[in-house]
């Protein structure tokens, strides 16, 4: 992989993000959050940080590549990317580095607005790294799943089932609704609790288990496999494909 291609590679890639303004988005939507937070009380406050946090780095982290994926297609941009010298795994690799530079942008901007109205206290190295694996995660799972939709409407469609299927249990198991051992070991299974693991690591209230390392582990070896032998082998018919996203 040659880093001076990846590097111009992942440049344009940003600059494909500022075009179709979602850096501006995310801005606006850190904004939208101070000022709504601003007049919730502390439990409430620090309860939503996490939350936040985990929406931007898995169920956003999908929308954006699938959006991203969705606009190129229709400009022709991937297929005529292939002509190019870049090799199909720098121009993967490309996006998931833009798209996790982009989406841990955007978790910084709500971390710093939550820093501005409320004192929390936070692991800034841990919850950075938390928040990067699971971005690139999601942002991988993304992009196998742009393979497959025909419309952006689709594409939204399948992010809310995604965030259903996967979003709710989670949601149920941190709230305790389930306490079966065999429900706690089967959620390790659940990218997106995986991500409540290794980001809620970064908060000064986070008891360290062996689920954060097990989660930690998962996300890594996750994106290795899915990257090699699901994105990669099936950008090519993707890219050439003239219907669908």
């Amino acid at each position: 992989m040659n880093n001076n291609r990846l590097l111009v590679l992942v440049k344009g890639e940003l600059s494909r993000l500022n075009k179709y303004n979602i850096f501006s988005i995310s801005m606006l939507i850190a904004i939208i959050w101070g000022l709504v937070l601003f007049f919730v009380n502390a439990t409430i406050f620090n309860a939503i940080l996490p939350i936040l946090l985990l929406i931007d780095a898995t169920l956003m982290s999908i929308i954006y590549i699938g959006s991203v994926m969705f606009f190129e297609k229709s400009e022709s941009t991937i297929s005529t990317m292939l002509v190019t010298p870049s090799t199909n795994k720098e121009l993967i690799f490309s996006k998931v580095l833009a798209n996790s530079i982009h989406n841990t942008f955007s978790s910084i901007l709500i971390i710093i607005v939550f820093i501005f109205i409320r004192d929390i206290q936070i692991n800034y190295f841990l919850i950075l790294i938390g928040i990067i694996l699971t971005t690139a995660f999601h942002t991988i799972l993304g992009f196998y799943m742009a393979y497959y939709q025909k419309s952006f409407t689709e594409m939204l469609m399948n992010v809310m089932i995604f965030s259903f299927v996967l979003m709710i249990p989670n949601i149920l198991y941190q709230l305790n609704v389930f306490t079966n051992k065999w429900f706690e070991y089967l959620m390790l299974l659940n990218p997106i609790q995986a991500g409540t693991e290794v980001i809620g690591g970064g908060f000064k209230s986070y008891v360290f288990t062996w689920k954060y390392y097990f989660s930690l582990g998962y996300l890594i070896i996750g994106s290795i496999f899915t990257y090699y032998y699901l994105v990669i082998p099936k950008f090519k018919e993707y890219s050439i494909k003239q219907s669908g996203v």
